[in-house]
This record gives structure tokens, C-alpha cells and sequence, in this order.
């Protein structure tokens, strides 16, 4: 098997002439003569102004050779800073770059821009925009002196300041607003001046994007009603305040990045026009800001590329691009709480009964709906649909990582080529992974090199390092039941150099883990004097699988070693592989068979373990009676270390999620300006999912041979009209009902019935048993059996394990004790609680990092009962107040913890 190499990204896109691999064509399933792009402009749909050759001295600087060009893009983010206008108000992690490896950009928390007064408080250095300014005499000593104290201000070459200073003053508009400002202070001291700096634009922003001063900013004197300045900066004389700018202020970029808007160019502007405007665009007529960006970071022939080669200010500038990206759309949740509401279509016939019209006195917020790209509600559904189908296909058999390779030869000589490191352009190493993982991904289905694929699910995240990595799951129809055929497809051990000299080669670069131990304690995995990955694995002459169902690989003590950073490591440091994906990808790519035996959700949960958190703030910028709604977006902030960009999820087969509702409860979405009887009477409201389910069960004779969950299988939801109609190819879906825990009343049996019955025509066939008309579906449950000595219980924690963590079934059966709901809980206890307790062993070994340790069932049970009381005492309640329930026991220091 030989390296694929992908070649080198000569084809233009016809519209603008951006750059790609072929392999990024649209349509991969022929071999296309003329390939069609659509990341850079959508198919000519984007059209963004050509930006101007950058000034001579900023040419030079970025592009020329000599030490002191090197100076300078070794030192460009501190450069820039020391001419933007504005600073960031994220917090930038400089812990990450302390460590071995690439230099990288990372951000945490909100990401905002800030703007200070035009002069700075008395008895404070000037910095940022009043550097253009206040003592201007001074002013290349003042830009250093305000990045730099003591021996770091010697890192910088005043001559270089001095030169990107005269640049900005012939030809950037923003500098001249600022130094309008100061001629006026030189004019008239004592005056009080604001600057307003304008935030919309007159012209057409697909042609034109260099403003004049009078259409960058003007000087106010005197009153000035803020209020109607709408996006417009408002920078006062002399304040100790900071004011946030609106991304959407067309100076946004400009104002923080004058070296990559040398002319102080226009940003985004949601006012840009398309290009043309059709049905693709989904009825938008203008520029999306995330289109904004994919256009600008494109390389295009004919073009200087001044932000792509600007090092890690580029990386900078994408991580900003990133979050504004996401600002942008949480403000428009925010801004639109107030204008949706959502409610029963049977609430809304009683409002109309009882005579009321005000929709804003009806329905709850609507906050960060599961639509939001990496948001807890859309981690959360995405996590069920992934244990929706394990449902259906079984156990996952391999579980594959996938790394990208920044020292991949595509990458190499594009990087060469420019004078750059793979860590200057991230977003290279972005694509070229992912044309790699797309084929990757087309080897295991249509190759089938592990054999016939039933399903396949990965996930694309991102390092701490900021190199893409795919996590990926695949369930097979052989499933690979015996050690033997373990060996078949996976290797752990070093190959033989002189008999496959390439492997062995690729094996020492990529599947080698350390050095650590003993031999390099200050490795990354090293956590307490012991590797955190349990390296070295002990020697084993055959694969077998342990009591608890996981692989322990063949690692013969054959004498092979190989020498990695002055160490000698042999098999026991080989991270488990398979030969032909090695050879053919040249990365890490680590492949394990999946334990067949125990709970699978918490592989899940590791696969869609979603973004990295970090505590930050948010700042409220809506009433407080909207405080419910702002919590979720606060908690979204509460967010990632933003390097790059959000993990994305794939499924196959896709996963239809089905909702269900009471009769006349269907969930209705309605704005606060329109009157309820109109809202009440539109024919759309007495539309749903689930209903339409009743009306093909109506029409269709083979619809009524399966349940709900089954459907998909054989139809497919036509979102515009609204119905189930037959699919016409051999593709299908798999249905998820959405759960319902016990407590829940009616809707609580209804999903049960649902989960059962097939093909009912309305509300009634499922409350109709053995042709008897029940009054309630919990009557028609108990008819069918299905609520026979806490039998529903038992059901709906064993249902809610596939997905939810034991920490949640532990907290659902404490509630059902609560409640009085289990006539004979002790009975549920025991059909259930290795259920409640699967974690526990997991959390023991990790506490004593220990990975051997283990826990007697009796051990387990009690560990579980203590969890489980711990719980009821935060209500006030004790499993000494059940008496047919066992209770812990408990030593002395957990009798002083407890």
C-alpha cells in the first residue's frame, strides 16, 4: 500500500479565482473536467471588493527576505497591536504556547472589541487610538513603551514603527479621523470634541469597500443624542471607561487590524448585497458575515495574500472571525426572546376563549434551541441520535482516531512554497485533513477493508494545538467475535525493518507512544509519576479479552525496539493500529476494537464530549425578566477554548427525530404582534409530526405495519409540506422518539403505546385494546400489560440507559422514591441497579488512577445506596425513610463526609 498524496491545490474557482485541491470539488462521484467549488464564493454568489496591493513598506515587510522582514513577521501580532485602535476583550490563553509544539492563537470566553476616549485620564499613559493622538511627539517611544516594559521593549526595532507609522498616515482613513481629531485639539485646547465614528455605509459593498474621512467619521461639538447613533462609536474626550463596539460597525476589523486593513478598509457589513439571489440562498439577500470570511481567508489568483501570510495574526484574525461569527448569531436569539413565543394550540383556544389578544402574555422563551451548532441542546440531541442507532445496529466494533498530519508532504510543499510553517495556516491543514478523512471514511464503507459496514458516526474536533482529529465509530456486520480475527486488523506491536521498511518507518513516526515513565517524567501524559494512558502495556505473548470485556493486545517481548528522542521503547509502547490505513494516511491513526460487553454510553459521551469549558461572564443586555432565557446563552459562553472552530457530527444512517404531543397540545410558534384568534385559526397550528403520522397510517396500508420509531424505515418527512410521504430509494432513517421520564402523566403513557402499537389512525385506535375504548392511555397501557408491578419503571430506567449517565438514573429513581410512585421499589432496585451503579467502578479507578482496580458487587451496591441517600438528603428525605429499600453502609471517614 502506497501514501495517497493529494496533489497541489492548482484548480481556480471560475468565479473568483480562489484556489483548491481537486479533491474539494462538490460533486466527487465523477471525475468532473471543469470542478465546481462553492467555499469560497457560493457559486459567484459572494462578491467582495479586490483588495488593494498593501503599501510598499508593508510588502516588504511581509513578503521580503532579510532579518529585518524576519524581525517583523516573527512579531506582527505585537506590531499590529501596537496600532490598533481597539483592544479584544477575550482572554487570550499564553499558557498554551509554554509548552512543546507549534505556536498557536487560542481565545477563551466572549470575544469584543473596546474603544477608550480620545485622551486618557489624568495621570494614565495613553494607549491604543489615543496614541494617534496625545504626545504624538513622542509617539514612536509611546507605542513601544505601551506593549512593552524593561528588556521586552528592546524586542522591537523602532525603525520599523517609525516606517509602519508614515504608512498609516499617508493612506489608512482611519488614522487621518484620528489626526483630525488631534489638529483640533492643537486648535482649540480647551474644547470638548466627540468623534463619531460612522457604522453604515451608502455604497455597495461588493464594489467598493474604501471610504472616505467625511464617511469614516465626523467631530461632534456639544449635545449629541447618543441614542439615534443606532451602530454608529461615539468615543468621548477623556473617560476611564471603555465602550464594546458592535461587530456590525463596517470599521469593526479595521479599528483592531491595521495592518491587515492598511487603508483602513471596510469589514463585514450586513448590508452587502448577493451576488444574484435565488432559492439556494433561502431567501436572504445579503452577505451572511460567516460568507464574509470564508471569501476573505480564500487565497485567489491575482491577489496579494497580505491577511492569509500574516502569521499568527491571521491566526488571531480567524479566531476573531470565529466568535463574531457565533456573537452574531446569539445576539440575534437574544434580540428575537422577546418576539417569539411558543405555546399549546390548546392554550391558545382558552386565551381566545377567555377574551385575550396579547400574545406577549402567552408562551415561554424560546432559548438556545438544539439548532445552534455546539450549543448543550444540540450536543445533547445529537449524543441521543448516536445511541439511537447503537439501538438499532448493536455494539460499535472499532473505534477509530484519526489526526490530522501538519507534516504531510501536501502540506509541506504548500507551506515551502509561501515561506510559512504548517501552524501559519491552519485552515490548510483543516482541508487537506479533510479530503483525507472524507476518503478515509469511503475506504471503510465502499472498500470495506474491515468488512461490510452496517453504520458509521465521527466527530471533527480540534486540539488544544489547534490540529483537526476525527473520533470515528464504525458498527460492522461481521463483528469480529474472536481474538484471532483481532489480530487480523489490529497490531500493537513493532514490524521487522529489514522485511517492511516502511511500515516500520511509520510505525516510529506516528504509533510510538512517549517517551514517558520513568525515562521523561515531564511528558505531557505524565500525572502523579504515572503515565495517565497506562504506557508501557504489559508484554503478552496472544490477544485475549479480560473479565471485563476489553482487548489486551498481542505485545510479544520479541527484542525490537525503536529509538525516539534518545530512548529505546518496544512493543509495550505501540499504540494499537491497523497496517493499510497507516500506510495509506500517514498519521496517527489509533484503532481499538470496542468492548462488546458493558455499557457503550460513555464511549458516547467521550466521542461528543463537545467543547472545552472555561468559566467567563456575560453581559446582560436585555431585561431582567428575560433572565431565564439569557441563563442558556450565558452557559453556552461558559464555553470553549476557541482555536479553530466547533466539533461537527456525522451519522449514517441519519437519525428522523419524532415528536409526539397530547391531543391539542401540539407546540404552536407564534410572534408577539399578531393577535391570538388569528394565531388560533391559522390552518397550519392544528399541524404536526405526529399527526401527519395518523393521516399516512390513514392513507397508506403499508404505514400501518410499523410504529412510530419504525416509520422512517419506510417513509420520509417532507419538511415544506409538512407530510409523510414513501421513499423512493433504498436509503432510510432511523426514528427516535423523544423520551419522556416517569412523572409525566398522560404524555408519559402515551410514549409507551407508541413504542408498541402500529399503525393507528388518531388518538383513539391507541387507546382502543382488544376493541375495548380506554378513557386514558394510562388505562390502555395497564390493558396491554405493560404496567404490571412497577414493570414501567424498571422499563424506563433500562430505556434511559442507553443515553443518560448512571449520575442521571441514580437521580430518576431517588425522584420515583420521592414521589411514592414504585409500589415495590426494592423490586426496581434490584432489577435495575447495576444500572444505577455503571460509573461507579470507572470513577474508583480513576480516583486511585488505578485502571486494575476493582469493586465486589456488594461494593458496588453499597457505593450506589450511598449515592443514592446522599441525594435524598438534599431533599430532606433518607433510605432509612423507605423500609423495604437496603441501606448503606458506611465507615467512619464516610460517616464524617456524610
Amino acid at each position: 500500500m502506497k501514501f495517497w498524496d493529494i496533489g497541489d491545490p492548482t484548480c481556480e474557482c471560475e468565479h473568483c479565482g480562489a484556489y483548491f485541491w481537486y479533491e474539494e470539488r462538490i460533486n466527487k462521484n465523477h471525475k468532473a473536467k471543469k470542478p465546481e467549488f462553492s467555499l469560497c464564493c457560493n457559486h459567484g454568489k459572494i462578491l467582495l471588493p479586490k483588495p488593494k496591493e498593501p503599501p510598499t513598506i508593508l510588502k516588504q515587510l511581509l513578503f521580503g527576505s532579510g532579518p529585518k522582514s524576519n524581525h517583523f513577521r516573527d512579531n506582527i501580532r505585537s506590531y499590529n497591536s501596537m496600532f490598533s485602535f481597539t483592544s479584544m476583550g477575550g482572554k487570550v490563553d499564553a499558557f498554551v504556547n509554554q509548552t512543546k509544539g507549534p505556536r498557536i492563537f487560542k481565545l477563551s470566553g466572549q470575544n469584543y472589541h473596546q474603544i477608550g476616549s480620545l485622551l486618557p485620564p489624568e495621570g494614565s499613559n495613553p494607549k491604543f487610538a489615543q496614541l494617534y493622538i496625545y504626545d504624538t511627539e513622542n509617539e514612536v517611544q509611546n507605542r513601544m513603551h505601551a506593549l512593552g516594559r524593561g528588556d521586552r521593549i528592546n524586542q522591537f526595532h523602532a525603525e520599523i514603527v517609525q516606517d509602519l507609522k508614515q504608512m498609516l498616515d499617508e493612506h489608512n482613513v482611519l488614522t487621518k479621523s484620528f489626526r483630525m481629531v488631534r489638529g483640533k485639539f492643537h486648535e482649540e485646547t480647551h474644547s470638548n470634541f466627540r468623534l463619531r465614528l460612522i457604522g453604515k455605509r451608502n455604497y455597495d459593498g461588493r464594489r467598493y469597500n474604501l471610504p472616505s474621512i467625511s464617511e469614516v467619521a465626523a467631530l461632534v461639538v456639544g449635545d449629541f443624542d447618543v441614542s439615534r447613533c443606532d451602530r454608529d462609536i461615539i468615543v468621548e474626550t477623556q473617560s476611564g471607561h471603555l465602550q464594546r463596539i458592535n461587530e456590525l460597525n463596517a470599521a469593526y476589523l479595521g479599528l483592531q487590524y491595521p495592518l491587515l486593513f492598511p487603508f483602513g478598509e471596510d469589514g463585514s457589513r450586513e448590508d452587502i448585497p448577493l451576488n444574484e439571489n435565488d432559492e439556494t440562498t433561502g431567501g436572504r439577500h445579503f452577505v451572511s458575515m460567516r460568507e464574509y470570511f470564508t471569501y476573505k481567508i480564500q487565497e485567489k489568483k491575482g491577489e496579494v495574500p497580505t491577511i492569509v501570510n500574516s502569521r499568527r495574526l491571521f491566526q488571531q484574525f480567524l479566531v476573531d472571525g470565529f466568535t463574531m461569527v457565533e456573537s452574531s448569531r446569539l445576539k440575534y436569539i437574544i434580540t428575537h426572546q422577546k418576539q417569539l413565543r411558543a405555546h399549546m394550540y390548546k392554550g391558545l383556544e382558552d386565551a381566545v376563549l377567555h377574551g385575550e389578544i396579547n400574545p406577549s402574555s402567552l408562551g415561554k422563551r424560546i432559548i438556545l434551541s438544539s439548532s445552534f451548532t455546539g450549543g448543550a441542546r444540540y450536543m445533547i440531541q445529537n449524543y441521543q441520535d448516536a445511541m439511537a442507532i447503537c439501538k438499532w445496529a448493536g455494539y460499535p466494533n472499532l473505534f477509530i482516531t484519526f489526526t490530522c498530519n501538519p507534516k504531510w508532504p501536501e502540506i509541506s510543499r504548500f507551506v515551502k512554497s509561501k515561506g510559512l510553517q504548517p501552524e501559519d495556516r491552519l485552515g490548510i491543514l483543516a482541508r487537506v485533513f479533510k479530503i483525507k478523512l472524507d476518503r478515509l471514511i469511503k475506504d471503510l464503507k465502499e472498500k470495506q477493508i474491515f468488512g461490510s459496514v452496517k453504520s458509521v458516526i465521527y466527530t471533527i474536533e480540534f486540539q488544544k494545538r489547534g490540529l483537526p482529529y476525527a473520533h470515528i465509530l464504525l458498527f460492522l456486520h461481521n463483528k469480529y467475535p474472536n481474538v484471532g480475527d483481532i489480530d487480523q486488523i489490529i497490531f500493537a506491536e513493532i514490524p521487522d525493518e529489514s522485511v517492511d521498511p516502511y511500515y516500520y518507518k511509520v510505525v516510529k513516526n506516528f504509533m510510538m507512544h512517549g517517551p514517558c515513565g520513568s525515562a521523561r517524567k515531564s511528558s505531557p501524559c505524565m500525572r502523579n509519576g504515572r503515565c495517565t494512558k497506562h504506557f508501557p502495556k504489559k508484554f503478552v505473548e496472544n490477544t485475549t479479552i479480560d473479565e471485563d470485556g476489553y482487548p489486551v493486545y498481542k505485545r510479544r517481548d520479541n527484542g525490537r525496539t525503536i529509538q525516539k528522542e534518545g530512548i529505546e521503547s518496544d512493543n509495550r509502547y505501540v499504540v494499537p493500529h491497523n497496517r493499510y490505513l497507516l500506510l495509506k494516511y500517514g498519521a496517527h491513526i489509533n484503532v481499538e476494537w470496542c468492548n462488546q460487553s458493558r455499557s457503550i454510553k460513555y464511549l458516547f459521551k467521550y466521542v461528543n464530549k463537545g467543547h472545552d469549558r472555561v468559566t467567563t461572564a456575560f453581559s446582560q443586555s436585555v431585561h431582567e425578566e428575560d433572565s431565564s432565557a439569557i441563563d442558556e446563552i450565558k452557559m453556552y459562553y461558559d464555553c470553549q477554548y476557541i482555536s479553530t472552530c466547533e466539533a461537527a457530527w456525522h451519522r449514517e444512517p441519519s437519525v428522523e427525530r419524532l415528536s409526539f404531543h397530547l391531543p391539542n397540545e401540539q407546540t404552536i410558534i407564534f410572534s408577539d404582534d399578531g393577535p391570538i384568534d388569528h394565531v388560533a385559526n391559522r390552518p397550519s397550528v392544528k399541524e404536526s409530526k405526529f399527526l401527519s403520522w395518523f393521516e399516512a397510517n390513514n392513507t397508506y396500508e403499508e404505514a400501518r405495519e410499523l410504529t412510530y420509531a419504525e416509520f422512517p424505515l419506510k417513509f420520509v418527512w417532507n419538511k415544506k409540506l409538512k407530510k409523510w410521504e414513501k421513499r423512493r430509494t433504498s436509503a432510510f432513517s432511523i426514528g427516535r422518539i423523544f423520551f419522556v421520564p416517569p412523572g409525566s402523566g398522560e404524555q408519559y403513557y402515551l410514549r409507551m403505546l407508541l413504542n408498541v402499537i402500529k399503525g393507528p389512525k388518531c388518538y383513539e385506535d391507541l387507546r382502543r385494546i382488544n376493541n375495548h375504548d380506554h378513557l386514558t392511555f394510562r388505562d390502555a397501557c395497564y390493558a396491554m400489560g405493560l404496567l404490571d408491578d412497577d414493570k414501567e419503571y424498571v422499563d424506563a430506567i433500562k430505556e434511559a440507559s442507553n443515553w443518560e449517565m448512571s449520575s442521571y438514573l441514580r437521580q430518576l429513581f431517588a425522584m420515583l422514591l420521592l414521589s411514592n410512585s414504585m409500589s415495590r421499589p426494592e423490586y426496581v432496585w434490584e432489577a435495575t441497579w447495576i444500572l444505577l451503579s455503571d460509573d461507579i467502578l470507572h470513577e474508583e479507578r480513576r480516583m486511585l488512577d488505578n485502571p486494575e482496580a476493582e469493586l465486589t458487587n456488594d461494593e458496588l451496591k453499597n457505593r450506589c445506596l450511598q449515592k443514592l441517600n446522599f441525594f435524598l438528603k438534599g431533599c430532606g428525605r433518607t433510605l432509612y425513610d423507605f423500609p423495604t429499600m437496603p441501606r448503606p453502609v458506611f465507615n467512619e471517614e464516610e460517616i464524617d463526609n456524610t
